[in-house]
This record gives C-alpha cells, structure tokens and sequence, in this order.
C-alpha cells in the first residue's frame, strides 16, 4: 500500500486542455488536436505538463492495468499472457478468444456468465473475416472479455457472488476501487460503466500517470510487478498483432504502455518515469505523436520513437505533411513536415 490517505478526489470541471498537436500541411496548421500531457520523473515529480493534468476524466481502458494489479492482490493466480490478458483491449484474435475462454475454464465457468457487451473484434481485419465467415458479435470477440473473464475468477475465489459482479458496490469493484485510489493516490472523483459495463472510475491525468509509475517501480514478485511483467512480455495479447501500443513496447526496453479509447495513452518506465496523455477529441492519429513526444522528453532515446511520430497527411496519394506534437511539448520535431 502506498498511502492510507488519498488526497481529496480531482474536480469535476471542463478540463483546460490546451494544444497538443498540429495537423501540418505543406508548412501550414490546417488543423489542432487539444488535449493534456504530463510527465513524471523517476522520483514522481512533475517534469513537464501541458493542459490539464488534475481535472476529474474517465481514463477508460488505461486503468486496465490498476484493475487487473487489484485482482491479483485479491488473489487471482494468473500469470504470464494470460494476465496481460486479463489488462487488455485486445484486438478479438483467436489467441485472444482461446485465452478468454482458459480463465473462464480455470474458473470453472463459461462464457454465458460473462456480463460485457457482445461485440465484433477490434482489429479492423479481424472484424471483416468475421463478417466474411458469417460470425455475430460476442462476449468473447468483445475487447474487455479478458478482464471480464478475470473479474468472474476473481470472485468465485472469493466467494462473492458473480451474476452482478459489475455492481460498482459488489465487492469485487470495491476492491478495485480502493486499490485505484491506493495507485493513484487521490480519492475517486465519480464512478460510472465503462463502454463493456465495469465500473469506471474518474481520476485525473497526474493520477493516472503516477499510478503506473508505481505499477512498473515496483519490486518484484509483488501483484504491481506481475502485471507489469505480463503485460511487456505479451504486448499482444495485451493489444494485438499491428498494434501500436504493442509495437511501442516492443520499441521501448522495459516500456509499459496502455491506451484507452477517447485519446488515452499511459505509459512507464521501471525507474518510474512516467508520462500520461489525453486527446480533448479522442483522435488517435494525435495520440501517437503525442505520446511518443512526451517519452521523449521523460528522456528516452528518439531514435526509438520514429516509427510513432505520426501518420502523414496526404494530397494526391502523396505525403503532403503530418500530425505533429506541438513545440511546446516537442521543442526539436524529429518528424519533418512538408
């Protein structure tokens, strides 16, 4: 436990997000991406911020991580890619499906007693073979579905109930609750459904970041650790094949990286740098940029960032500019627009 006392929750208010990115084209901002970003030293100080970092905000499937370091606290006994599985947003590919349905097994339960919203898999061309095939949505092809798998083992090995595990007061949420609020280290802000139907918890950007710096500080062996473990071994299983916040794992050495949809990206080194990124209108081709601009000011080597600072813009079929972090977070572009 970090703290017996979290600060006072973050303020619901409209966040005072600021410019993040420019859409550059031929040497001209056609357009600007708003939004905040903070970074964390190894040593949990604020080293840089942009916008916002300490109004109230969901941060949707980033808080994947604290969810699943609760779960293994609780006693969940996974391991390895089957707890990265358990903090993904997984692109709904067989291995994803097998592995959900491993832990429901493991547990003794099946998929019928998952409680998230069926759905298509993620992955656009995964989602289209399905359509080829003739497949309906499912729970299992559903994003969260490891989570959810992992939520249903976690209470059956707690002896709490499972038909409403998604109660935000069972105590399976409780739980999670009280171990977001030990990460972050501020108290809950608001409490409403996630896109899947889990409860889903309002804290602030600085919280955010400063709860996976802990996750990836950690020492080993303990549930904070694990996860962290699990989840840069299986960046896959975590996201999915294609993915860039697999791909940032993999291009970043010791990197925990989650993102969320509406704009949301996280991610931590093991000494415990750690950077936080929020998107005002959820657009990823802004994420990216933005994300990898900010570890590069947490200090990590640009020439590993390449591939991640940002889609081009096209005219006629050929790049004519790109989405670009601001000066003000990205002083010295490593990407050049036309």
């Amino acid at each position: 436990m970090y703290s017996s006392f979290p600060a006072d929750a973050p303020v619901v208010r409209e966040p005072l997000h600021a410019p993040v990115a420019h859409l550059v084209r031929a040497g001209v901002v056609e357009g600007v991406h708003y939004g905040s970003v903070v970074v964390l030293g190894a040593d949990g100080k604020v080293e840089f911020q942009l916008g916002d970092i300490e109004a109230a905000f969901y941060p949707r499937s980033a808080v994947k991580p604290l969810q699943a370091v609760a779960m293994v606290r609780a006693g969940l006994p996974l391991d390895g890619a089957l707890l990265s599985l358990a903090a993904a947003s997984h692109s709904g590919e067989e291995r994803h499906l097998a592995g959900t349905r491993r832990i429901l097994e493991l547990a003794g339960l099946a998929e019928e007693d998952l409680r998230n919203v069926p759905d298509m898999p993620y992955d656009p061309a995964v989602r289209d073979a399905w359509v080829r095939e003739g497949r309906t949505p499912s729970r299992l092809a559903q994003n969260c579905s490891g989570k959810h798998a992992a939520m249903l083992w976690t209470a059956k090995l707690n002896g709490w109930s499972v038909q409403d595990y998604l109660d935000p007061k069972h105590p399976l949420q409780q739980a999670i609750a009280e171990i977001v609020e030990d990460l972050t280290g501020q108290r809950i802000a608001r409490v409403t459904a996630d896109g899947c139907g889990a409860p889903l918890f309002s804290i602030s950007l600085h919280g955010l970041a400063r709860a996976l710096s802990r996750i990836t500080s950690a020492a080993p062996g303990t549930p904070e650790a694990k996860v962290a473990d699990a989840m840069r071994a299986h960046a896959e299983m975590a996201s999915g094949a294609g993915r860039d916040v697999a791909a940032l794992m993999r291009a970043v050495p010791g990197l925990l990286a989650k993102d969320g949809f509406e704009g949301v990206q996280a991610a931590a080194l093991p000494d415990g740098r750690a950077i936080a990124v929020k998107i005002a209108d959820g657009a990823n081709r802004a994420r990216v940029p933005v994300a990898a601009a900010a570890l590069a000011r947490a200090g990590v080597d640009p020439g590993l960032l390449t591939e991640f600072t940002g889609e081009p813009l096209l005219g006629g079929g050929e790049p004519v500019g790109c989405v670009r972090a601001v000066r003000a977070l990205d002083p010295v572009p490593f990407t050049a627009c036309a």
